[in-house]
């Protein structure tokens, strides 16, 4: 559905870190509802009593670490004097915070501490007496360096889950280069399959290797902390962005094991299933999945064309995928003599898998994902009411209903030194002073 009226802009206070102008982001059109900024999560969320150290940045880090908040966790974002960077990402900005930093950092909390200070170190070390994972995105070297590895760290508390998230992992001969997550989509052979045939390649349109990568930390998260439940031990997670990638290669990894052949792009289709890919119909592209036969069947009825599925070039999967070409050519002549949603209306009444390529508007006013709550609105610091994107996890015991704004940097100093480390307000002022911490108001 398209914006009513034109984009509103604004340019948010610099703050001095060169951040540059910066744009209002206008709401979409469209029911969702709205969620309380609570202060307090629901005693009912799954995660409810784990306490996170964050220190993760970026990306790959933040959007794992989320995940853990909106299940109940209590995250503590751990950011540096200058704040976690993407907190100056342009082009958007809610206020002072980008719109990419408010994307995966909701429910969390704001401590910011200069760990290459050794009294802030100290201050981490207290930390770490009252948590139960320590999260973070350094690459490997960094933590040993600042005296914050899980070697030094377990010394002040047994129990406590080290996850370490990296490119390469922490072995191996490119441990120590940088890296970021085009590089792992293109060194994990995915672009190379990714984009038409004979184009250059093509990186996924999300970053699925810094996605997956927090994604599988927190799944390495809660496994030790059920490990810790039956050991009273913790341990040390490590998660690499490229073995993350290679172990989603699945059954493209599996082919070439079985035949030696090397994969090529194949466009939005499939290297075994016909057809199964995009279509340009008269207005929009449309996918279409009909590889099974009695889908092909189906399908070919309710496009006005049932002597297709009769016709022996098409009438079993073996016969479709060795005349692949001359189906598809075929399709797309058809199917672009009428709008792609008086398609997809027969096509669904069929019973046949298929949608729409929807563009972001589309997407975000669909009825399927609005009825799912995964277009949520909060309120900013400032009460302006902003629309975030749901959790997944539709759980009905432990139902995740909890969403907290993204923190104002420092805005949680005092109250996690005072609260949970008991510091005096004389403590925590002489910290600020020195640098060591950086507090709000």
């Amino acid at each position: 559905m398209p914006h009513k009226g034109p984009f509103p802009f604004l340019f948010p206070p610099n703050r001095g870190r060169g951040r540059g102008e910066g744009i209002r982001i206008p709401t979409l059109e469209g029911d969702m509802k709205t969620m309380a900024n609570e202060k307090t999560q629901s005693p009912n969320l799954p995660l409810k009593g784990m306490r996170v150290v964050d220190l993760s940045m970026m990306l790959a880090g933040p959007s794992g670490s989320m995940l853990l908040g909106d299940l109940g966790a209590e995250i503590i974002k751990v950011e540096p004097p200058r704040g976690d960077e993407t907190r100056e990402g342009p082009p958007y900005f809610y206020g002072e915070d980008s719109a990419y930093f408010w994307s995966i950092n909701r429910n969390k909390k704001s401590l910011v501490i200069d760990l290459k200070n050794p009294e802030g170190q100290k201050v981490l070390y207290d930390l770490v007496g009252h948590v139960d994972v320590v999260y973070d995105n350094y690459r490997p070297g960094v933590l040993e360096r600042l005296q914050i590895d899980y070697e030094h760290l377990k010394k002040f508390n047994p129990r406590i889950i080290c996850c370490s998230i990296s490119t390469y992992g922490h072995t191996g001969p490119y441990r120590d280069r940088p890296g970021y997550d085009l590089i792992v989509q293109a060194m994990s052979g995915g672009m190379s399959i990714t984009g038409e045939p004979g184009g250059a390649p093509v990186r996924a349109g999300v970053p699925i290797g810094d996605l997956m990568g927090g994604m599988l930390a927190v799944h390495g998260v809660l496994a030790a902390y059920i490990a810790r439940e039956k050991t009273g031990k913790g341990q040390r997670i490590e998660v690499s962005l490229l073995d993350t990638q290679v172990y989603y290669l699945t059954y493209v990894a599996q082919y070439y094991f079985h035949s030696g052949k090397i994969p090529e792009p194949i466009g939005s289709g499939h290297q075994s299933l016909v057809p199964y890919q995009a279509f340009k119909t008269k207005d929009i592209y449309i996918v279409i999945v009909a590889h099974q036969d009695n889908h092909f069947r189906l399908l070919c009825a309710a496009i006005g064309k049932p002597e297709w599925a009769e016709d022996p070039r098409f009438a079993t999967r073996v016969a479709r995928l060795e005349n692949k070409s001359i189906l598809t050519s075929m399709m797309e002549s058809h199917l672009q003599t009428a709008p792609g949603d008086e398609w997809l209306e027969k096509i669904h009444k069929a019973g046949v898998p298929a949608g729409a390529i929807n563009t972001m508007d589309r997407v975000l006013s669909d009825p399927q994902v609005l009825s799912r709550d995964m277009v949520l609105e909060i309120e900013s610091a400032d009460r302006q009411k902003i629309k975030i994107l749901g959790n997944p996890l539709k759980m009905d015991g432990t139902p995740v209903t909890t969403f907290v704004r993204p923190p104002l940097i420092g805005e949680h100093t005092r109250e996690i030194l005072s609260g949970i480390l008991g510091y005096s307000p004389e403590k925590i002022e002489d910290l600020r002073k020195k640098g060591i911490v950086k507090t709000r108001g």
